[in-house]
């Protein structure tokens, strides 16, 4: 399956100091979008929501965020 990095997500986050609250904001995604995504709580990753954090975080290599567990 595949994963989201939440650590280097938070990591970025913190750089900035930003909270998930405040992605949620920039992104347009609702904060709970963003909670389950960070916590690996849903079973599919929408594309268009994990496009938006990558955009808004700079992140251009999906492999910084997502890693492959089986």
């Amino acid at each position: 399956m595949i994963y989201v990095k939440p650590d280097k997500i938070d990591e970025i986050l913190n750089d900035r100091r930003w909270s998930r609250n405040r992605l949620a904001q920039e992104t347009g995604l609702r904060p709970a979008v963003i909670s389950e995504l960070c916590n690996n709580g849903r079973m599919t990753i929408n594309r268009s929501a994990l496009y938006k954090i990558m955009k808004t975080l700079g992140i251009k290599d999906m492999n910084e965020v997502l890693e492959i567990r089986e």
